[in-house]
């Protein structure tokens, strides 16, 4: 189907000030759908109350209002200007509320505007609690037992049906805003009490726990006609009871078996499909229990999400641009694959290659704060690496934590003693990454790492081949240091001040350059395809590697 030649206008609602849980993600979106949306003659009128931002420079729209985000903004937008349709999709959680409070007061009625991308009841059912578990039970799908609760007592009630380890997730709220888990009865009264006030519709979920269990994201796109497209599939490092936006993550899945990708899969798409009149992005969650491989639905975003803008950059689909020609009527198939500029967007990415994001957290700035990770989100941004394999991409985005941290490591800092360590790696902290790898170095097996942590041992034994590696450096010199193992510490992301430290005797970074490249270890540029090079990519998108 070619687009819709009604709509001639479209307001944008971007995601407003930079807060812990929604950031500068959002504007990376708004900005690509605007350009999207102009690039088809369409005027674009966009409201966002934060002037510190690449998407409210007049360049980016038609017009730029710097409003509060709030119905009356809406409301004078409209009266001021004709405007076909309202894109909601890609102002994070903070434009779908808004759209949803102004349609509850009946400003889109009122002044004849389309919700485009996604309509209100795909809204409710992903963002109500209670609906979204009664949609997964309709179509099968399986969820954690829960009940929703509207008050207090409620709450208390269904908590001691259920049965501890809980979790208590409030609706339409941000990045965890109010969750939390409740362990046993004295920590009951607290968490009904935060989440029942963080919901703006005062609601809460009571669901069973799955603490352990692993997270998986799937990042997909749906066309008016029904095709469905997976752009990433995400696996979280850490297990279910960290939010997602605080777990460091990895693309592709690396612990996923066949059976049970195409089964999270298909559930995913039928997922996206039950939604109704859904056309764009949409982040999909579940979690998998790592004993029998069974799979549970966690949540639905039927939203561009702060995950799209990573598997944007990760597999050089454009979603966010390619989700805005969808709403206004395109369909996948028509429109170009923007980085062969041969084939259609009607496919889904392969990669060679692996991305890790880190978040990064500003505990120190917070004085008192509690800097243990649970559901409510707590990062303030994240660094993205890529690499030939997890060992590269995982030092490269330590180096660029800006944290001190030379790689997976901190050398010359204090270390813990074994048993400390094997202690304080139970509980998911800041650092956790890094005192594993610690435990490792000083012989903690990866058995008892891995029932600390809940953590896959495939990562745990990616990280102790960092550490084998270290420890063969650490017998040599400079002059002494074998070429074979040089270009091994190389091609598994050891930075040459890494090396520099590790290695015996005085020695300096130059010294680890001029030696690697006298023996022609140099770093090449690799390009970031989205296809595995089976069709030629024409975009300029690369990424350094000692791989050869």
């Amino acid at each position: 189907m070619p687009k819709d030649n009604s709509i001639k206008s479209v307001l944008i609602i971007g995601s407003g000030p930079i807060i812990i849980g929604q950031a500068c993600e959002f504007d990376y979106s708004g900005s690509q759908a605007a350009r999207s949306l102009r690039e088809e003659g369409i005027e674009v009128i966009l409201i966002n109350s934060n002037p510190a931002t690449i998407m409210t420079d007049p360049m980016m729209a038609d017009k730029v209002y710097l409003l509060p985000l709030t119905v009356e903004s809406i409301e004078k937008i409209l009266m001021e200007n004709t405007i076909d349709a309202v894109l909601p999709t890609m102002g994070g959680q903070t434009a779908l509320n808004l759209c949803m409070e102004a349609d509850e007061v009946g400003i889109w009625k009122k002044y004849g505007v389309r919700l485009i991308g996604v309509d209100i009841a795909a809204i409710e059912t992903a963002e109500d609690r209670e609906k979204f578990r009664q949609l997964m039970v309709k179509i099968g799908i399986a969820v954690a037992p829960s009940r929703v609760a509207n008050s207090f007592l409620e709450g208390k009630e269904f908590a001691q049906a259920i049965g501890f380890p809980l979790v208590i997730r409030p609706s339409f709220t941000l990045g965890g805003t109010g969750g939390g888990f409740v362990h046993g009865k004295e920590d009951l009264d607290a968490a009904l009490e935060r989440g029942l006030t963080a919901s703006p519709i005062h609601e809460v979920l009571v669901e069973k726990a799955v603490l352990g269990w692993k997270e998986f994201e799937l990042e997909l796109l749906r066309d008016q006609a029904d095709n469905v497209v997976i752009i990433c599939t995400v696996e979280n490092l850490d297990p279910m009871g960290v939010h997602t936006g605080d777990s460091i993550t990895v693309a592709p899945a690396m612990t996923l078996s066949d059976t049970s990708f195409q089964d999270m899969r298909n559930k995913a798409i039928l997922m996206m499909r039950s939604l109704g009149n859904f056309t764009g992005g949409c982040n999909v969650q579940f979690a998998q229990n790592p004993e029998t491989e069974e799979l549970i639905a966690v949540e639905i975003n039927p939203r561009v999400s702060r995950s799209s803008a990573l598997a944007s950059k990760a597999t050089g689909y454009p979603i966010a641009k390619i989700a805005a020609k969808l709403a206004i009527g395109y369909t996948l198939d028509e429109l170009k694959n923007q980085i062969t500029q041969t084939t259609s967007a009607y496919f889904e990415p392969a990669l060679d290659y692996v991305i890790v994001k880190i978040p990064r957290w500003n505990f120190d700035k917070f004085k008192g704060a509690n800097d243990t990770l649970g559901l409510q989100m707590k990062s303030v941004g994240e660094v993205m690496a890529i690499g030939r394999s997890f060992t590269e991409a995982i030092q490269k985005a330590c180096q660029s934590l800006e944290n001190e941290a030379i790689g997976l490591g901190y050398y010359g800092k204090s270390l813990m003693k074994n048993e400390d360590l094997t202690e304080y790696i139970k509980t998911p902290k800041w650092d956790r990454i890094f005192r594993i790898k610690d435990a490792l170095m000083q012989g903690t097996t990866v058995k008892s790492i891995v029932q600390a942590t809940g953590i896959d041992r495939w990562f745990v034994y990616q990280i102790q081949q960092i550490c084998k590696i270290e420890k063969e450096l650490a017998k040599y010199t400079i002059d002494t240091l074998p070429e074979e193992l040089l270009r091994e510490a190389k091609v598994n992301g050891f930075a040459d001040v890494q090396i520099a430290k590790i290695l015996h005797g005085d020695c300096s970074d130059e010294d680890v350059l001029n030696k690697r490249t006298a023996l022609g270890i140099r770093r090449v540029y690799k390009m970031v395809d989205t296809c595995s090079a089976e069709f030629e990519a024409k975009t300029p998108y690369f990424y350094s590697t000692f791989e050869g």
